[in-house]
């Protein structure tokens, strides 16, 4: 296949669309008809000087793109076909990518470099290519400026693609080694040196031992600092970069160097650029972070004497720390409040603050309230905003206790400043801070005094709805306010003291939501959340008004669906406010559903609901989805068996959710429909059970679906077996099997971190749900011999989970209830599987003495039915 590859490349990148589809389709072709010839071709093109820099620049990002992927089984699929090619061509290929870094255009070279370590990432857990390393590291002293900065480039990405097992210490030495004297002072480069800078930031994870040496670790730190003061902006932001990543992954190594790290870093922050000072502050929320989880962890063993690995740097930085915070306030800029994703020295500083509050705790608050008291009635806006922002940003750590009285004494103050203050900024900040108020001190946990009273109540409610007339920023964070404010009431039984005035709240909220400039600021979304956490804390008292809502609503959507030919943006608006609606009416339906009072009156509206729904559904939106999805799942559990009417109509597009690879979320939510449904209909669901059960196996056995959704399958497994009872019967042999081997699976998984461990958790809570929800389901059923040939695995799976000792509390709940379910199921049958079984005693008695009150109960319980089926 002779093929120009150069004016392909080219004409990819045409402006007229024929041209390019043509190309476009040739390179597919190439590529699926010879992949080494095509991968050597592109090799070539990236490597030669005298091809264009944009045939060269695309050729290298196809070979990216051809190494790896953002999906899991896409990226195993392409690595295994790396790897079957002819060693031979791949030899060819890295020998023109290793070429191309001494290539003089800057652009080749740097793309070479991401090539080389994605192949990296693929060979070099594999024991292959050994030898690039050495040779990266050989030529690494040459000269050529160009050729030293694109060498420590591809260091720093080959750190960022290989994990640091896979690398020998020697090598993880030369190569720190290499980027640390790139980074020195001493290299006349300032490419060269920033290359290393970056590269640092990389192969920190590699350093481990590096760290735990105090002569190499104080060379690295020296290193680092040098390199906050070069000339160069790029350089000190990168060092600063290095830092951060410092201080989360060798928080314990640091304790040396706090006095010099806060100089530099309260230098930056006072005279440096914006991205400079930003990494500085950035340092400061990482210790803090890092303080935080140690003290969470610890919080509950925490004696005067135990060993906390806790420096308490904050708490110790904080007369000099705090000052330097509260001085970025009062770097505001101008139109701050209206981009949404603005980022600056102020918003940095008061998050900072912010975190440091969460820290420290009480202590935090002499230090600022002065500079509150000091600026708050400032002729100048900027100075009212930093008072009212720092007063804000302190509201969670410290005591109710601690900032009641503070509280108290402020919110008249900022009542009036959000409606009178004349400058928009302090109006936003003002109204965020008085949600802050109500979202920590606010609620029926509290001890204090509330800070709301029959006598506040009516001015806070009056200040925030006129609020929400206001620009849309101040409006959007007015809704905010008042979401915590009622999310305070969830506990207030008949009693809230929101109730005379919810009419009120819910026009207004209404009225926001119709604003013309209610896309802005996200004001739309805001009301309709607020809306949905008003209608979540209403009582018997205000269901009426609920109730009135329904048709409103009901008629939105219909009028969403109304709207004809759209073009792209309003098509995507229509979607977000479709979301927007099917999420306010799950909410509804949840609260009129559940209440006895309502719940007949509310079904009358079933009919046109679902109607509404399942044209929402032939949109064709994963967002509106997986509302609607929801809102489904509510109406069928507060319709109850009635909703079997709606399902020979829904089920098509019940199975199209669950058919939902790519859009993993909407299979999920789906999942949890199916559940939803079988707890509604119970055996009326029978019908449909087939292909549901042949749609979750699928899902089971596809390694493109995403990892969350196989823990609900599993769960869903127990839902469907417990509303069909022994007509479960037939798809033991499928999913018992299926079981089976994720239990082998989970039992003995070792979880890498804390996440993964989340994650095994999460499946054998799925799965022993699954085994008691097919337990219960067969009880009392002459079935029940079914099920013996598995019993002598579930007993080994709960044997191997409490061997394991790395259950939580969830985990051990349903455990210690699977094999309360398997006595009482089996009866006297499973009696000497359990007397055999090794830890299942030891189990029961750990349970039985457990602190965790829903543990103890199952427990209780389970040590019932296995004594009935031991001495039967």
């Amino acid at each position: 296949m002779s093929l120009d590859v150069t004016q392909i490349l080219l004409s990819a990148q045409s402006a007229d669309g024929a041209i390019r589809k043509h190309a476009e389709e040739s390179l597919k072709q190439f590529q699926e008809q010879n992949l080494p010839g095509f991968l050597f071709s592109l090799s070539s093109e990236l490597a030669s000087d005298e091809k264009p820099e944009e045939s060269r620049r695309l050729a290298g990002l196809i070979l990216k793109n051809a190494l790896d992927a953002k999906e899991e089984h896409r990226k195993s699929e392409l690595f295994q076909r790396w790897l079957a090619l002819d060693a031979g061509v791949k030899a060819q290929i890295k020998a023109l990518l290793l070429q191309t870094l001494s290539s003089p255009v800057a652009n080749a070279r740097s793309t070479s470099s991401q090539v080389i370590a994605k192949v990296a990432g693929i060979e070099i857990p594999q024991k292959q290519w050994p030898e690039l390393i050495v040779s990266l590291l050989s030529s690494i002293h040459q000269v050529q400026p160009n050729v030293k900065q694109a060498t420590l480039e591809t260091l720093g990405y080959l750190c960022e693609e290989v994990s640091p097992e896979a690398v020998d210490q020697d090598q993880v030495n030369k190569i720190l080694t290499a980027v640390v004297q790139g980074m020195n002072a001493s290299e006349g480069n300032s490419e060269v040196r920033l290359a290393a800078t970056r590269a640092l930031y990389n192969a920190l994870g590699f350093a481990q031992v590096n760290f735990s040496n105090d002569m190499e670790r104080d060379y690295i730190m020296r290193v680092v600092c040098e390199a906050t003061q070069s000339p160069e902006v790029k350089i000190r932001q990168a060092a600063f970069e290095c830092l951060v990543a410092i201080s989360s992954t060798y928080y314990d190594k640091l304790a040396t160097y706090m006095q010099d790290i806060f100089n530099i870093t309260a230098k930056a922050v006072k005279g440096d650029e914006e991205s400079v000072a930003l990494q500085a502050i950035e340092f400061w929320s990482s210790i803090c972070d890092e303080e935080i989880d140690i003290l969470d962890e610890y919080s509950s063993e925490f004696t005067a004497d135990s060993d906390v690995p806790c420096y308490y740097f904050i708490k110790q930085a904080l007369p000099a720390l705090v000052p330097m915070l509260l001085e970025t306030l009062l770097k505001q800029e101008e139109d701050q409040d209206l981009d949404e994703g603005a980022w600056n020295l102020a918003m940095a500083g008061g998050t900072c603050l912010g975190l440091v509050a969460r820290t420290v705790g009480d202590d935090i608050v002499p230090l600022v309230m002065p500079f509150v008291e000091e600026n708050i009635t400032k002729p100048e806006w900027r100075q009212r905003e930093a008072a009212t922002y720092a007063f804000g940003s302190i509201l969670e750590g410290p005591s109710a206790d601690k900032l009641a009285p503070l509280v108290n004494v402020a919110l008249n103050f900022m009542l009036s400043a959000l409606i009178k203050d004349p400058n928009n900024h302090v109006k936003d900040t003002t109204a965020w801070t008085l949600g802050r108020i109500f979202e920590f001190l606010h609620g029926s946990a509290l001890e204090t005094p509330p800070i709301i009273t029959a006598e506040n109540c009516q001015q806070i409610l009056t200040v925030l709805l006129q609020s929400m007339k206001d620009v849309p920023n101040v409006a959007e964070k007015a809704c905010g306010a008042l979401y915590f404010l009622a999310q305070g009431y969830v506990d207030a039984g008949s009693a809230s003291p929101l109730s005379p005035f919810f009419q009120d709240i819910v026009q207004n909220l209404l009225m926001t939501t119709h604003r013309e400039d209610a896309g802005e600021s996200r004001l739309r979304t805001a009301a309709y959340e607020t809306l949905n956490e008003v209608v979540r804390c209403s009582t018997e008292e205000t269901a009426p008004i609920v109730m009135q809502l329904v048709p409103v609503i009901m008629m939105e959507l219909h009028q969403t669906l109304e709207a004809e030919k759209l073009s792209t943006d309003e098509r995507e608006k229509r979607s977000d406010l479709q979301g927007l609606l099917c999420g306010c009416l799950q909410v509804i339906i949840q609260k009129l559903g559940g209440m006895e009072s309502t719940k007949f009156s509310f079904l009358q509206y079933a009919d046109q609901m679902m109607d509404l729904f399942l044209r929402v559904f032939a949109c064709r939106n994963a967002t509106v989805h997986e509302e609607a999805m929801l809102a489904i799942g509510a109406l069928a559990y507060a319709a109850g068996s009635n909703f079997a009417k709606y399902m020979a109509q829904f089920y098509q597009y019940l199975e199209m959710g669950l058919q939902n690879f790519e859009e993993y979320q909407v299979c999920a939510i789906t999942v949890g429909v199916v559940g939803d449904l079988c707890r509604a209909l119970e055996d009326k669901i029978l019908p449909y059970c087939d292909g549901i059960m042949t749609q979750l196996l699928k899902d089971l056995s596809s390694n493109q679906l995403h990892r969350s959704v196989k823990p609900p399958i599993f769960s869903c497994f127990g839902d469907i077996a417990l509303a069909i009872g022994e007509n479960f019967e037939k798809y033991l042999i499928y999913a018992m099997p299926m079981l089976q081997s994720a239990a082998d699976l989970s039992a003995h998984a070792t979880a890498a971190d804390d996440e993964m461990l989340d994650y095994t958790n999460q499946l054998r809570n799925g799965i022993l749900e699954a085994y008691s929800g097919i337990l219960q389901g067969f009880k009392s059923s002459p079935k029940t011999q079914l099920l013996m040939p598995y019993a002598p695995h579930i007993l080994q799976f709960l044997d191997a989970l409490h061997n394991g000792k790395d259950m939580d509390d969830s985990v051990m709940k349903t455990a210690i209830g699977v094999l309360g379910d398997l006595a009482d199921t089996l009866g006297v049958h499973a009696g000497p599987l359990i007397s055999q079984s090794t830890s299942s005693k030891q189990f029961l008695d750990e349970c039985l003495s457990s602190d965790d009150p829903l543990v103890k109960e199952s427990a209780d319980w389970a040590k019932i039915a296995v004594s009935r089926a031991v001495s039967g």
